[in-house]
């Protein structure tokens, strides 16, 4: 018998188990995939001189996480890697605006769309460098966080207070009117904020776009040498060296609940796995609350609130192997990790009003990724391993392109916007399809059959939307990783802080758990300065 059993060996659940397992717990993982990792892994399944990345692709949460930086993954042969632009948005006149480590870079970049946005771009960092330690740190503690909260507080009154408060607040395209006179600075929040389903009028936008940018610019967007499965070999690495033990091709079916306690799971092949103390569920709350655990176990109000659960947009994602290097025709995004494709926060509007009436972009905006630009080891000199991904509706009511695009997503739909997708490329980097040696398409039910938390693509386990955040997340007078089952966790991006690849969900599982049994006696010390240790 395990003193815990994680489902899911997404980051979240390897996170948990390895914090667990530093407290002296016996940690087992369930995962139903063949190989671990959830949206964190990689492959030579395009061209096998190529390493791609299944899902995701770019880490700079993971490089600011407090989390990922207590478990010393480096000793289990992790190691970042970044491009020399950490991102670029060009526009179609050949203009360009770059986001540089370097701050001064970054400000030259905006200068040349309009005088004083250089200055304005540092402003901007000067109120991260007051109040961005705190905003991680409330941003990854578990709900409410008071502590980190109270130093929150104090660093933003110094910052401006309300006025600070007001900005992050603020719809994205409004706080970067405010702050810019030209369209570069604009860009940089908005497409930034685009990373979640956050349309540019969005309230909160705002807030979410400077974050990302602030991350970008201080941290960069970092890639794991090798491909993303590196994070996850480093985290499997250093859960076993601690006697936890992963087992694949284990599709959980039941938490088993009894007298109103969750003793451990079942499996598809009807095996029974006990936990002494605790189930930690890194799945998504629909699926927890939907399928494993038994309906009469659960208050109803539980079930009435997840019939308004939201799930994020779907994703539609395609890899490449490239024959030679992107040809950009502004010639700054060649040196960028993640290039977005949008010509201007209109068409980003435009965009989002399309995902929003339930149509099928027709010019979708894309995240762009040049991999062997960030890290010279995914293909032969020359060469690009790249990808691009877009968002599309969860329920597609009619397409606003040409091809009559259902949502049925069979091979002609998929190749259909696999092609849209490349001509959007085209329009910025003429002769790109030239290039392609080889591509895959990952449709939404693709991501979902290679990973059930992507639910039809979603891929930060429910909207990022103000109100499902916070204590509204999954659902409203939650924001914790308890459930109604005792010793039962949610430790997925369904709970508070919600997506991204930074591990705060199953720690915040793992230190609930750890709270209610405690850690085994004689690694208490250790397991605490595992659990609160800060870069």
């Amino acid at each position: 018998m395990s003193d815990a059993v994680v489902v899911g060996s997404g980051p979240n659940g390897l996170v948990a188990a390895n914090l667990l397992a530093d407290a002296g717990w016996r940690v087992t993982v369930l995962e139903a995939q063949d190989e671990p990792g959830g949206a964190v892994r990689s492959d030579r399944a395009v061209d096998p001189d190529f390493v791609s990345d299944v899902f995701s692709a770019f880490y700079p949460l993971a490089a600011a996480s407090p989390v990922i930086g207590a478990l010393g993954l480096e000793e289990y042969g992790l190691r970042w890697s970044r491009a020399p632009h950490v991102l670029a948005h060009p526009l179609l006149d050949g203009r360009c605006a770059v986001l540089d480590r370097d701050r001064a870079v970054t400000a030259r970049s905006l200068e040349g769309f309009a005088p004083g946005d250089g200055q304005s771009w540092l402003d901007l960092c000067a109120g991260w460098d007051r109040v961005g330690g705190p905003v991680l740190d409330a941003l990854f503690a578990p709900f409410p966080p008071v502590r980190s909260a109270a130093v929150l507080a104090a660093r933003v009154r110094a910052a401006g207070g309300l006025r600070f408060v007001r900005e992050l607040l603020l719809p994205v395209r409004r706080l970067g009117e405010e702050r810019f006179a030209g369209e570069g600075g604009r860009l940089l929040l908005a497409g930034n904020a685009l990373h979640a389903d956050l349309a540019p009028e969005a309230a909160g936008s705002g807030g979410f776009g400077w974050m990302m940018s602030m991350l970008g610019q201080s941290y960069g967007f970092p890639v794991p040498v090798g491909g993303a499965g590196a994070l996850t070999d480093a985290l499997v690495a250093r859960l076993r060296e601690r006697g936890g033990s992963v087992h694949c091709g284990q599709q959980v079916t039941e938490v088993v609940v009894r007298g109103g306690r969750a003793l451990g799971v079942r499996t598809a092949d009807g095996q029974a796995h006990r936990a002494r103390h605790a189930v930690l569920a890194d799945v998504g709350a629909p699926q927890l609350y939907g399928e494993l655990v038994a309906e009469q176990h659960l208050p109803s109000r539980v079930h009435d609130d997840l019939r308004r659960f939201q799930w994020d947009f779907a994703t539609f994602k395609v890899d490449w192997a490239l024959d030679g290097q992107v040809p950009w025709t502004a010639p700054e995004a060649a040196g960028a990790g993640t290039v977005h494709l949008a010509d201007g926060v209109d068409e980003l509007t435009r965009f989002a009003a399309q995902l929003a009436t339930g149509r099928v972009p027709d010019r979708p905006f894309l995240l762009f990724g040049q991999m062997t630009t960030s890290d010279s080891s995914r293909s032969p000199v020359g060469t690009e391993s790249a990808w691009a991904y877009t968002h599309v509706p969860q329920k597609v009511r009619g397409d606003a392109g040409e091809a009559r695009l259902t949502g049925r997503w069979d091979r002609g739909e998929q190749e259909a916007m696999a092609d849209r997708m490349e001509e959007q490329v085209e329009r910025y980097a003429p002769g790109f399809r030239d290039r392609i040696r080889a591509r895959r398409i990952l449709a939404p039910p693709t991501l979902q059959a290679a990973n059930a938390n992507l639910h039809h693509g979603a891929i930060n386990g429910g909207t990022a939307s103000l109100h499902q955040q916070l204590v509204f997340r999954p659902v409203p007078g939650t924001g914790r990783p308890e459930t109604p089952v005792k010793g039962l966790y949610l430790a997925s991006a369904s709970a508070h802080p919600g997506g991204g690849v930074h591990g705060a969900p199953g720690a915040n599982a793992a230190r609930a758990a750890l709270r209610t049994r405690g850690p085994v006696h004689g690694v208490a010390v250790a397991a605490q300065r595992a659990l609160t240790r800060r870069r």
